[in-house]
C-alpha cells in the first residue's frame, strides 16, 4: 500500500512583537516548500494560550494548514471544550494532543485530565472525526515513564484513545526509532508514527534541550561538536550532514514523513529540505502504521 507522506513544520508563539513579524517571514518561505501542516506548540500550564491562539488564528487566515498543541495540564473540561470549538469555527483540522510539562513550582496541576489519553478521549467525544489528532511518542522513553513497558502501553492508550498519528520527540539514532515502531506495531499500533527532527545549529542550547527531555545525544556527536567550540559554521555545517543522514535513513526504510522542530528558524530547514530534494507529495511505500 502507498500513502502520502507527511512533513510539517513547528513553531513556538513570539513573545514580542518583533518575534511576531520575523515569524511570518519565516512561515512564508517554509509555506513555499507546501508542507502538510503547521503546528504551533502550547507553553507549560498554558503559559502561551493567547501567543499560541494569535498564532494559529493568523496561520489559519492565510488558508494554510495548521495544528495547535492542546496540553491537558491544569485544564478543565469546560475550557477545552471551548477552545476546541473555537478551533473547529476557525477551520482547523487538526490538534496535537499532549499532557503537557507542569510550569516550574505548580505541584500536582490539577485539572480534570490526568493523561492525553483522556484529553484525546474527550476530544472525540465532543467533535467526532472532525479534528486529526496527532499525539506524541517517544523512541527513547519519555524521561518521566517508569520504564519503556509502561511509555510503550501509555501510547498505545492514546491511540486506543482515537489518534490518527503520532510525533515523536527528536532523536539522533533511527534505531530507536525504528524499535519502537515494531514494538508499538506488536501491540497493535497502526497509526503512522512521523519522526521529529531537530536541526543541530547550536551545540549548547541543543545539549540543553536534550537534557530537559531525555532525548539522547550519541556520544560521538556530543564529542564532534565539543571539539568545534564556537566554531558556529563548523557546528551548522557538521550538524547538517549528521541530520540529512539521518532524514535519508528514516525516509528509505519506511518513515510515514518527518515533523521538523524549526526553533522559528527558515534557513536551517531549508538548507535540510534542499539536501533530501523533499517533495510533500511524494508516496511512501510500505503500511499504513
Amino acid at each position: 500500500m502507498t500513502s502520502a507522506r507527511s512533513f510539517s513544520f513547528e513553531f513556538f508563539p513570539p513573545k514580542t512583537p518583533e518575534g511576531a513579524d520575523r515569524l511570518r517571514l519565516v512561515r512564508g518561505r517554509l509555506a513555499a516548500l507546501e508542507p502538510t501542516y503547521f503546528s504551533v506548540t502550547f507553553g507549560a500550564g498554558g503559559s502561551t494560550k493567547e501567543g499560541t491562539w494569535n498564532t494559529v488564528a493568523e496561520i489559519a487566515k492565510e488558508n494554510l494548514a495548521v495544528a495547535p498543541h492542546i496540553s491537558c495540564i491544569g485544564t478543565t473540561q469546560a475550557s477545552v471544550a471551548e477552545l476546541i470549538e473555537a478551533y473547529r469555527e476557525r477551520g482547523v483540522r487538526r490538534l496535537v494532543a499532549l499532557r503537557g510539562d507542569m510550569p516550574s513550582g505548580a505541584g500536582s496541576g490539577g485539572g480534570d485530565f490526568r493523561y492525553a489519553s483522556e484529553l484525546v478521549e474527550f476530544i472525540r467525544q465532543k467533535t467526532g472525526d472532525w479534528f486529526h489528532i496527532e499525539v506524541a511518542a517517544y523512541p527513547e522513553v519519555h524521561p518521566q515513564a517508569r520504564c519503556a513497558d509502561d511509555d510503550l502501553r501509555n501510547f498505545a492508550r492514546k491511540v486506543a484513545a482515537g489518534a490518527n498519528s503520532a510525533i515523536t520527540q527528536y532523536f539522533y539514532n533511527s534505531d530507536a526509532y525504528f524499535r519502537f515502531v515494531d514494538e508499538a506495531d506488536k501491540l497493535g499500533v497502526r497509526v503512522p508514527i512521523v519522526p521529529g527532527i531537530m536541526p543541530i545549529t547550536n551545540y549548547t542550547q541543543l545539549a540543553r534541550f536534550s537534557d530537559a527531555c531525555g532525548a539522547e545525544i550519541p556520544r560521538w556527536i556530543r564529542l564532534r561538536l565539543q571539539g568545534f567550540g564556537d566554531d558556529r559554521e563548523s557546528i551548522r555545517a557538521f550538524g547538517l550532514d549528521v541530520v540529512t543522514d539521518l532524514c535519508d535513513q528514516l525516509l528509505m526504510a519506511g518513515a510515514p514523513g518527518l515533523h521538523f522542530y524549526t526553533m522559528n528558524q527558515a534557513e536551517p530547514m531549508l538548507e535540510l529540505w534542499s539536501r533530501l530534494n523533499l517533495s510533500p507529495a511524494r508516496p511512501v511505500a510500505g503500511n499504513d502504521r
